[in-house]
């Protein structure tokens, strides 16, 4: 049978979600755990899709396949297992076909940033201190181009809905199409959020979106730069990935439920 597994976890001490030959790995600790628990040497987990090393998931979901009977107490052993930094949440049944990469029909992420430092969040968010103040009103039209560049497409067909200057250089996909359908920033005094919901996202997309906001809100980047970087398709001239320590994934949505 397949099965749906449900977890979080802080990503500041793993290189990201994908087994490693020599780096830990969320998938590796999970799959070492399942395997010594369930008697299962070859057993394996398809996550629903690559973090990076030092992202974290406030909910990721994956999928193994097992024929046998769950020993008692199964999620509070393997939670044992796993250390502090990934926390298991549930187990549920899924039809043999479900697959947990490509069938989920939403993602969403979050990225947070500090103004002010907090030692109690430096694992979760990236300090930002404000030496030179950020136009949020900017930002904020940043995220609406984005937006609406996915949701009106030019009079070529192509439309905005290809994000090839928000993708990492050397990727392996095959498009950079993808459909966002929500992109936001949220500030207070203390720091800011940016909220993104697309059905795929890009290799180091969300960073590099969320850098080149932050550029147009430090004046080093202009509006009409990132509309033309999206209408050409090209890399902005000033690129920037912000450190991965904010970045949460925070929901993952299917066309069933389970």
């Amino acid at each position: 049978m397949r099965y749906f597994l449900e977890l979080a976890y802080n990503g500041t001490r793993f290189n990201g979600w994908q087994r490693q030959p020599n780096d830990p790995s969320v998938q590796q600790r999970i799959e070492d755990a399942f395997r010594l628990i369930l008697q299962q040497p070859t057993l394996e987990i398809v996550g629903c899709g690559r973090t990076d090393a030092g992202v974290h998931a406030g909910k990721y979901v994956a999928h193994f396949d097992f024929d046998g009977v769950f020993p008692k107490e199964f999620l509070n052993r393997a939670n044992k297992l796993v250390g502090g930094d990934i926390a298991l949440q549930r187990v549920a049944p899924v039809s043999d076909e479900a697959h947990a990469r490509f069938d989920a029909v939403l993602r969403s992420y979050r990225y947070n940033i500090l103004f002010k430092k907090n030692p109690f969040s430096q694992e979760t968010a990236w300090f930002f201190p404000l030496r030179t103040p950020l136009d949020f009103g900017k930002m904020q039209k940043a995220a609406e181009i984005l937006l609406r560049q996915s949701r009106n497409p030019d009079s070529s067909g192509r439309g905005h809905s290809e994000f090839a200057p928000f993708c990492k250089t050397h990727s392996d996909a095959k498009t950079m199409r993808c459909d966002v359908s929500k992109a936001e920033w949220i500030f207070d005094d203390d720091g800011a959020t940016f909220e993104i919901s697309a059905n795929r996202f890009l290799r180091g997309m969300v960073r590099l979106m969320v850098g080149a906001c932050v550029n147009i809100g430090l004046g080093q980047l202009t509006l009409d730069d990132l509309a033309h970087a999206l209408d050409a398709q090209t890399p902005l001239q000033k690129s920037y990935s912000v450190p991965p320590t904010g970045l949460f994934l925070t929901e993952v949505r299917y066309p069933f439920a389970f």
